[in-house]
């Protein structure tokens, strides 16, 4: 299994997204409702807007999964983060980093994944609206379009979030 590496600036990763006052709250509907409708459009068993911290991907919404975070050393989405566009793997069996995954190898069995990075304003990778299936598959264009506009919908709320709390 194949370590992320951090990005060079991930000191002001985490901070942004700590600024955000997001980690560790209740689920909401707003989010719920994204991840539900990812799950029903990609048609995967699994949706989540996870949030990379410094030890942890933080699961703020999950669609078809129970677990409420995992290790970031065991994480795809900490593979996602270090680049921009939407990061796909077709068959985690068959790919070199992911192949003896425990995610992989146990529940929830990934096979397929594809992570959308949220980015802020600032530029930084939150982490991901992600998408996970125990069967591989390929996304079209279209998909992946999608998907990356989704997850632009993600950071909205995730901003909008911050300036309600500033506001008051």
């Amino acid at each position: 299994m194949q370590v992320p590496a951090f990005p060079p600036d991930e000191a002001l990763r985490v901070e942004t997204l700590r600024e955000l006052l997001i980690l560790d709250t209740p689920p909401e509907a707003r989010f719920d409702n994204l991840t539900r409708a990812a799950a029903a459009f990609f048609r995967v068993q699994i949706a989540v807007v996870s949030l990379i911290d410094a030890n942890r991907q933080w699961f703020k919404s999950a669609c078809g999964l129970d677990a409420k975070e995992t290790a970031r050393d065991i994480s795809f989405c900490g593979h996602a983060i270090l680049q921009d566009e939407v990061f796909v793997i077709e068959d985690a069996r068959s790919d070199e980093r992911f192949f003896d995954n425990p995610l992989v190898l146990g529940e929830p069995k990934i096979r397929f994944y594809a992570g959308a990075p949220l980015k802020a304003r600032n530029g930084m990778n939150l982490g991901t609206l992600c998408l996970i299936d125990p069967a591989p598959r390929k996304l079209q264009d279209f998909e992946i379009e999608m998907l990356a506009d989704m997850a632009r919908l993600v950071v909205q709320e995730l901003e909008w979030t911050k300036a309600e709390v500033v506001a008051i």
